[in-house]
């Protein structure tokens, strides 16, 4: 009797302690859900990645600069709690965006692409194709614009941009003496500026999503010939290599190119990358076959995922597919068929392509290390609430500039993709902001204040080094990264400059054919006083 008693005294002591803890746990769990730091949505939100860029410019060393962009942003979270700060940092921000299923999706395209351009090249389809290119494009002029039109072509996502572009046209600049700062920038302005303008973009898709109430494809399409930083950054692109015009650092890596050193600095990370064995029975064919099928996979991928096979039509599987899980389809798809197409042509063996795997991953980790951190870096900034803070901006701006309203939406998306190295997360801050204010009132002001802010995130991407689409144009060049950035930078600012002017005359005319062929007029008119004053670069 006694032990029944002893029994249910402890059962009942048991379940006692625990209603008593429950309350608790429920309410350390509220109050960790609920925890604000003291500088969220204010100015100091944006302090972070502002020090991580600066550091890298000034140091040339993006590493370090991005972690301590890191650490300030964590410090800044915890209120200078040391414990705070380190788990934050590490907790919710390395492991929490390498936990991120969206994350690790393109991490693993990533590794899978640079399997397959140590394939092409083992294969000696790369050099096959160098050597067919050498006999077709016979300049420098001609490699710059034949890398602008593959960029173009290949406009369904900007990722699988950079790393296609770079992995054909690298043998050919370097051919012709293009430097890898100027490879780099061609793949980045053909990257994001092209996939922002395709109705059929992973870009296009993410757009068309945020904009509630509307038809997000119908907008999307009128609000192209408005999209001026993308529209002006393609003519620039193909201007200044058929004017031969170049200006600050490019100018140095160009001048050096020519003489024969395509690299500049000291430090060239991707100089020996190529030096391996090569079979001498490829040719074009075993370039050209992958690249094509990794196109196909790839969009095949991305449609399945938005339900293309379940019944969805094309646009519409577009507009909803995941991109990250459609690309690693895709890829994997091609890398397994580049294989069986080597192994039946008895270009490579099975040993020889398995031995690929673990080179082409150790190509891609400089790009993943950066990429892992700028998205760090990012989760940093949204816990201090940088998205509020810019939207209560924009908010109080809309209500007294309505002419402006276009420029002004072009400034904010530029400072904010700058600063967080998104351009899917400007769209969502600020898309959302002006259907708000113009959507029962001005269509048309609304569609010219969408392309705004679709420029200025591109515009911002474009200059910010912590972006991944910057990060992977260095790599697909196989360009130091700080070294793209100072170089590229100068570049962007001409043409957002001249992109901003136009949106002030789009804000009152509100007509693309009149505020485009303006802008284009101011362009040239830019590119002229350049050439006068620094001269032809060959």
């Amino acid at each position: 009797m006694k032990r029944v008693t002893r029994k249910f005294m402890w059962t009942l002591s048991s379940i006692m302690l625990m209603i008593v803890c429950c309350p608790t746990i429920a309410f350390a769990a509220e109050e960790a859900e609920e925890y604000v730091p003291a500088l969220y949505g204010t100015f100091w939100a944006l302090i972070p990645p502002v020090v991580a860029i600066v550091l890298a410019l000034i140091t040339k060393e993006v590493y370090s600069s991005l972690f301590i962009g890191i650490l300030i942003g964590g410090i800044f979270y915890s209120g200078l709690s040391f414990e705070g700060t380190i788990t934050h940092v590490f907790q919710d921000g390395i492991i929490g965006v390498l936990s991120d299923s969206y994350n690790v999706g393109i991490l693993v395209f990533l590794v899978i692409l640079g399997i397959m351009v140590c394939l092409m090249n083992k294969a000696g389809g790369s050099a096959a194709f160098g050597r067919w290119a050498s006999q077709h494009i016979k300049s420098r002029v001609g490699a710059q614009l034949a890398t602008i039109a593959l960029g173009v072509l290949i406009f369904i996502d900007d990722y699988f941009n950079c790393l296609t572009v770079g992995s054909v046209m690298r043998p050919v600049t370097d051919k012709h003496n293009v430097s890898r700062a100027k490879l780099a920038y061609l793949i980045d302005s053909t990257a994001a500026p092209v996939c922002i303008i395709a109705p059929i973009s992973s870009w296009a898709a993410a757009v068309t999503g945020l904009v509630p109430g509307e038809d997000g494809f119908s907008v999307f399409i009128h609000a192209i010939p408005y999209n001026f930083y993308a529209l002006l950054t393609l003519f620039t692109m193909i201007a200044m290599a058929v004017m031969h015009v170049e200006f600050g650092s490019m100018r140095t890596h160009e001048l050096n190119a020519i003489a024969g050193d395509i690299y500049t600095t000291p430090d060239r990370p991707y100089e020996n990358s190529d030096d391996q064995e090569v079979s001498s029975k490829g040719s074009v064919i075993d370039l050209v076959f992958p690249i094509i099928v990794l196109i196909v996979s790839c969009v095949i991928g991305m449609i399945y995922t938005g339900g293309f096979f379940s019944g969805e039509s094309f646009v519409t599987a577009f507009s909803q597919s995941d991109a990250s899980v459609g690309l690693v389809l895709g890829s994997f798809i091609a890398f397994v068929i580049t294989i069986i197409f080597y192994s039946v042509r008895r270009i490579l063996k099975f040993t020889d392509c398995m031995s690929c795997i673990p080179e082409g991953f150790k190509a891609m980790v400089p790009a993943i290390l950066i990429l892992t951190l700028a998205w760090t870096l990012k989760a940093m900034t949204d816990s201090l609430g940088a998205a509020p803070f810019v939207a209560g901006i924009m908010k109080s701006s809309a209500e007294s500039l309505v002419s402006l309203l276009p420029a002004i939406i072009f400034l904010v998306g530029c400072f904010l993709a700058f600063a967080t190295g998104t351009s899917w997360g400007t769209f969502g801050i600020l898309i959302p902001i002006v259907v708000a204010v113009f959507a029962e009132t001005n269509a048309e002001m609304m569609i010219i204040s969408i392309s705004a802010c679709m420029a200025g995130a591109v515009c911002g991407d474009h200059c910010s080094p912590i972006s991944d689409t910057t990060i992977m144009a260095s790599a697909g060049a196989q360009c130091n990264h700080v070294n793209h950035v100072s170089t590229q930078l100068p570049y962007a600012i001409m043409v957002a400059s001249v992109s901003f002017v136009t949106y002030i005359i789009a804000g009152f005319v509100r007509k693309a054919y009149i505020a485009l062929p303006i802008g284009i007029v101011l362009m040239i008119g830019v590119l002229c006083f350049v050439k006068k004053k620094n001269g032809k670069t060959e």
